[in-house]
């Protein structure tokens, strides 16, 4: 099994929201989600948590794209333009600074359309554990 479809199949939080995982390679992944009713607050826009789910996924597949169990342990998110129902988002995830304990991540969420909807930074923990993908 890949690390992809291991944190497709095992990130239950993160696919009921509908966010999947679509690449992952040493240092960066990528993750889509589309804004459906459910993603939307009572503005009537997409929920500030249902973007950050699509980051966190993201930023899940890079910290553990070198096969050591890591986690994060500091993230922020800003949100820069609204995303409405039927945007097709994509999260692009991008590792920094690898630190063999500390790394420091980033991730970009844009519509279809390439409009940054927001902008995601992480610090994470890595462990000297190998993840065990089953």
């Amino acid at each position: 099994m890949t690390l992809k479809d291991f944190l497709n199949k095992n990130d239950r939080f993160a696919a009921c929201s509908g966010a999947r995982l679509t690449e992952i390679r040493e240092g960066y992944a990528r993750a889509e989600m589309t804004v459906t009713d459910d993603h939307l607050n009572a503005g009537g826009v997409c929920q500030g948590g249902a973007l950050f789910t699509l980051c966190d996924l993201a930023l899940a597949a890079v910290m553990n794209s070198h096969g050591k169990l890591t986690f994060s342990i500091e993230s922020t998110i800003s949100f820069l333009h609204s995303a409405v129902k039927g945007d097709v988002l994509t999260a692009e995830a991008v590792e920094i600074y690898n630190h063999h304990k500390i790394p420091y991540l980033e991730v970009k969420v844009s519509n279809q359309n390439s409009q940054l909807i927001c902008a995601f930074t992480a610090v994470a923990y890595r462990k000297a554990q190998d993840l065990e993908i089953k």
